[in-house]
């Protein structure tokens, strides 16, 4: 068994976050901080109530959601700006796939974590492919990108989202996809329990089982 963290590191050069000295050893007997960050930095999750599909909140979605069987699409050819679809979904996988399995997308696109093509020039999924999800009934779409979606587009952004909200967990900032050895694991992907959340940083781990 192999398990690998998917998930991004917080550092105050990541954007939206921050972390300061709150209290020392030397001072105050322990050493302890003050967290700040946007709801949808580093690797987080989106809620239903993010783009109003629902008044669904983040504490609100039943943990069931957050584990499962996902397979692992590579899509490592799409460019930048480039839209996935449902003919980059291998046959293999969409023989096998079966209703409440997840999917991730490898695009190696966390490589450019930090710097403006990260956010500017992210690989996104297009409308076909979201409506696909909804109709196959998939339970999380992890991306490596900030978002699913042009996020200078606002027509865009909006429509994809309200589109995968109907019923998939959305999961953005993924990272570490290069270490997976098999396209199929066991997906666990955990945000933090923020009453009326929007959305949430996750801790995001694959198990990989031989």
């Amino acid at each position: 068994m192999q398990i690998v963290d998917l998930t991004l590191t917080y550092t105050n050069s990541s954007t939206g976050f921050s972390k300061e000295t709150s209290r020392t050893i030397e001072k105050d007997g322990w050493n302890a901080s003050t967290l700040s960050f946007y709801s949808h930095c580093g690797t987080h999750m989106d809620a239903p109530i993010h783009f109003n599909v629902s008044n669904q909140t983040i504490d609100k979605i039943p943990v069931s959601d957050f584990v499962g069987k996902a397979w692992v699409v590579d899509v490592r050819q799409i460019g930048p700006k480039g839209l996935i679809t449902v003919s980059h979904i291998s046959k293999d996988i969409l023989n096998t796939f079966s209703s409440g399995d997840s999917l991730i997308f490898w695009t190696d696109w966390s490589k450019y974590v930090n710097t403006s093509k990260y956010r500017d020039d992210l690989p996104r999924i297009s409308e076909d492919l979201a409506n696909w999800c909804v109709e196959n009934k998939v339970k999380m779409i992890g991306v490596e990108p900030p978002s699913v979606a042009d996020v200078n587009n606002i027509e865009e952004v909006t429509k994809i989202h309200q589109i995968l909200l109907k019923g998939v967990v959305i999961i953005e900032g993924l990272t570490n996809l290069e270490k997976l050895q098999s396209n199929c694991v066991e997906l666990i992907a955990l945000p933090l329990k923020i009453g009326e959340g929007d959305g949430a940083p996750a801790r995001v781990i694959a198990i990989e089982k031989y």
